[in-house]
């Protein structure tokens, strides 16, 4: 189900600070992981693809991102490809931590998608560099949902990492590390290495038996967080049948633009390229009238004085 709040916000996600300018790789096949032969032969395949498509100059970078801007949709297809290789070279460094090379691969592919949407080559900096942040944080949260129950922050997980990184270094050169031995390896207090190292604990099992019945585990004991209850499910159709009433009062192509950006009425979603080539439009001017179809919306839900809190 969508959620009936999310296009009353159109703030741009932050940008990130970004990193250093970093090296292309050369077209050396990357190597996966040893897992089984018929894997092995499928990712060979992919990078074995991905190789044929040379790196971009900076000129054709700048001239294709701006046609991108535009909303080209032969330009958006060729800075993908062209950068598929950046995705493997980042997403390689992420090995050894429970998901495959081509699962890191598509989960990198859809923050290098995500760059690009937010990439402007007047800034005068390479694709590259952008787009390495966002690929790293898409991984980063992948491997973060895959490996805990409990959801930690992207930027929690990061110095989790340094905290471990540097208690292993340690462990093999004096064969064991106290947290008093990383905290001063990092220069950080004891009390934070201590809460940072507790994050690490293991988890309860899923599959475990419950004390009070061996026969139901953790797992088939816990609610479907995936159900809604009666009460939201009430409440959610409620919404949305305001939501329509709302969109309804917008003109045909704002209410298109709306319906298809964010999948009401059982259309697609469709993206800003999408809905441009549907409408002999440009991206820009589609993005301009999903902002004015927004700022209406909000201006109804004034009038009716209703928060957006209401709609979360």
């Amino acid at each position: 189900m969508y959620d009936p709040a999310a296009f009353f916000d159109d703030e741009d996600e932050k940008e990130p600070d970004l990193p250093p300018e970093i090296e292309a790789f050369g077209a050396e096949p990357v190597q996966a992981p040893p897992e089984n032969e018929f894997l092995n032969d499928v990712t060979q395949i992919y990078l074995n693809e991905i190789g044929a498509n040379p790196l971009l100059t900076a000129d054709e970078e700048v001239s294709l991102a701006r046609r991108v801007r535009l909303g080209d949709f032969s330009a958006r297809q060729k800075m993908i490809e062209h950068n598929l290789r950046l995705v493997v070279n980042i997403a390689k460094h992420y090995l050894n931590r429970g998901i495959p090379l081509l699962d890191l691969v598509e989960e990198g592919n859809l923050g290098l998608i995500h760059a690009l949407e937010k990439f402007d080559p007047e800034r005068g900096f390479r694709f590259s560099t952008y787009a390495t942040w966002w690929i790293r944080q898409n991984i980063e949260r992948a491997i973060m949902n895959q490996s805990r129950t409990i959801r930690l922050p992207v930027h929690v997980v990061k110095e989790l990492n340094q905290v471990l990184r540097a208690q292993r270094s340690i462990e093999s050169s004096h064969g064991g590390a106290t947290a008093e031995d990383v905290a001063q390896r990092l220069d950080r207090p004891v009390e934070d290495i201590r809460a940072i190292l507790a994050l690490n604990e293991h988890t309860a099992s899923l599959d475990a038996p419950l004390d009070i019945d061996p026969n139901l585990s953790i797992g088939e004991s816990l609610a479907d967080e995936a159900s809604d209850g009666p009460e939201s499910t009430l409440q959610n159709a409620e919404i949305e049948s305001l939501v329509r009433q709302w969109i309804g009062q917008l003109s045909e192509k704002q209410r298109m633009v709306i319906q298809r950006r964010y999948g009401l009425d059982d259309c697609d979603v469709q993206t800003l390229e999408e809905l441009a080539l549907q409408l002999g439009l440009t991206r820009e001017r589609v993005r301009q009238i999903q902002l004015e179809a927004l700022a209406q919306l909000r201006r109804i839900l004034k009038r009716r004085g209703v928060s957006r809190d209401v709609l979360l």
